[in-house]
């Protein structure tokens, strides 16, 4: 049996080594083909190259254009109601009536809780009939020192006693200065039974229930009111940005949008528009950023409490500003060009970009109004490049940029090609 296997073996092995010659005979065979057609048609790759240089490439171009560009700088805020109360009681006592609802929009003074008055009534009570008392004291007291007045100019007493009923006098005042602020304690205690809201806005969870004894020491307190309108923003901008933003508040109250961002951490769109209110005084070192706060109107509390928006902050308008389609702007080792449209070619062209955007490049150098500029099919090009020119598709054409999306932010400095 093992001498049938061997010999099984090494007739497989023969077979496999007459299969080699006749596959590198193969492969001679092909080789030699390739030569020949290569020899027979020397310029036919050379040719081949030329027509496609030759051909033209399908091109979207835009013209250059002269417009005002406004000028935004990006953040992200939180957003932060314009006053936040918590209602804690000033006095002890029952609370024996809650008159709001849990997110109730509340006015300034109107009554929020009652706790139990009879307490501070009846101490108020008192200290008025001690004032009472005091003052008829006082009164008493004053007449008689009008008689020892006469008795001693008509010698029938001594000063000592005109001395005496005067003092008197001047202690029964004293009691009754006294009275008075023992009534205002009282009358004042007595008010803070009836608790109102300081500010108009809208309340939140209740955190007691009428019934419950309440002190002045509470720390939670009954509930806690937040002012939404208006309403501020808080966020950050680079400390790069310090010296653009105190030139636009220079310039009186730079507009500031806030705007949702998608789950991509795109705008969405435009919450509300309001006015930059306060540059912090200082850059945190930590971070290297400056702090700011804006001001909504907030009229349809679209901002809430706690939240995280975008921001955009209106440094600038660049004023007649030459713009072209950030499409058109390309970047290579020397720095940023565009594929200037002379006829049916192209020309690579350098330029510097001053500011750019979601929407919108502005060449500060390179480019002049009227000029075309290709925007789509640039990747297919080279200097000198022939062009054909095509119709933008119907998506671009119809495409609207969203409201928040207008404004960009990205400051950028190009350099120049070569």
């Amino acid at each position: 049996m093992d001498a049938l296997i061997r010999d099984t073996t090494e007739l497989q092995s023969k077979r496999r080594t007459r299969r080699w010659p006749m596959l590198l005979a193969c492969l001679a065979l092909l080789a030699a083909i390739v030569a020949i057609i290569w020899l027979w048609h020397p310029g036919a790759s050379q040719q081949a190259a030329r027509n496609r240089a030759d051909q033209a490439v399908p091109v979207v171009v835009a013209a250059v254009t002269q417009e005002n560009v406004p000028i935004w700088l990006d953040g992200l805020g939180t957003v932060q109601a314009f006053n936040t109360v918590t209602m804690k009681p000033m006095v002890d006592g029952p609370l024996i009536s809650v008159n709001f609802k849990e997110g109730q929009e509340v006015h300034k003074g109107e009554v929020l809780a009652q706790i139990d008055p009879r307490t501070y009534q009846a101490a108020l009570d008192q200290a008025l009939a001690k004032k009472s008392a005091d003052e008829a004291l006082l009164a008493n007291a004053k007449l008689d020192y009008a008689r020892y007045q006469k008795l001693v100019a008509n010698k029938y007493t001594s000063a000592q006693q005109a001395d005496t009923a005067r003092s008197l006098v001047a202690q029964y005042q004293a009691q009754v200065q006294q009275d008075d602020a023992l009534i205002e304690t009282a009358r004042t205690n007595l008010g803070y039974t009836t608790i109102t809201a300081p500010i108009a806005g809208r309340t939140g969870i209740r955190q007691v229930d009428a019934g419950n004894i309440v002190h002045a020491s509470d720390a939670n307190g009954l509930v806690v009111i937040t002012q939404l309108q208006p309403i501020s923003v808080v966020f950050t901008l680079p400390q790069q940005n310090l010296g653009a933003v105190a030139a636009a508040m220079r310039q009186g109250q730079p507009k500031v949008l806030a705007y949702a961002e998608g789950a991509n951490g795109n705008p969405t769109k435009v919450l509300d528009t309001g006015t930059l209110a306060v540059l912090d005084n200082q850059v945190d070192p930590t971070t290297g950023t400056i702090k700011l706060k804006a001001t909504f109107p907030n009229p349809g509390d679209r901002l809430w409490p706690g939240a995280f928006v975008g921001v955009r902050l209106l440094a600038r308008t660049a004023e007649n500003a030459v713009v072209v389609p950030p499409a058109a702007v390309q970047r290579g080792p020397q720095g940023a060009y565009v594929f200037l449209v002379t006829g049916g070619t192209v020309k690579l062209q350098p330029v510097t970009v001053g500011h750019e955007d979601a929407q919108d490049s502005i060449i500060t150098q390179g480019l002049k109004p009227g000029d075309k500029v290709v925007v789509d099919g640039a990747s297919r090009l080279s200097n000198g490049s022939k062009i054909k020119l095509v119709a933008p598709t119907p998506a671009d054409a119809t495409a609207a940029p969203d409201a928040a999306s207008a404004p960009g932010t990205r400051p950028h400095t190009g350099g120049r090609a070569g």
